[in-house]
């Protein structure tokens, strides 16, 4: 079965740093491509990193890139967002995404979502 824990979100100031984690089980595929999804109140999630079975990630969110960066060790099941600069426009519920196929960058390419976790970036 196929689950994702998450973990490492929370509240910070602008221009500060907040790394996200996302613990997966073993029976997830490898080979798959895996995301981070942000979704502010009142819209649809939105890609924000992905990384694919290969390793090659990818950043769909312009906003996001150069300052969010994926990460992955399979070593220990889990996937990084390391997130730096932060501005009150990154405040949102942010999820892990497992699974994906297609592109990788909607969210009903992916098949298992962690719970999601609040960031809070005050200015």
């Amino acid at each position: 079965q196929v689950q994702l824990s998450e973990s490492g979100g929370g509240s910070v100031q602008a221009g500060g740093f907040l790394r996200r984690t996302c613990a997966f089980s073993a029976y997830t595929s490898r080979d798959t491509c895996m995301g981070w999804f942000r979704q502010v109140r009142g819209k649809g999630r939105a890609g924000v990193a992905l990384i694919y079975g290969s390793g090659l990630h990818e950043y769909p969110d312009v906003f996001a890139k150069d300052r969010f960066f994926i990460s992955k060790d399979n070593a220990k099941n889990t996937l990084y967002l390391d997130m730096y600069k932060l501005k009150p426009e990154d405040t949102a519920m942010y999820y892990c995404a497992a699974e994906g196929g297609g592109a990788c960058r909607l969210p009903h390419e992916y098949k298992y979502w962690g719970q999601g976790t609040q960031v809070t970036v005050s200015s």
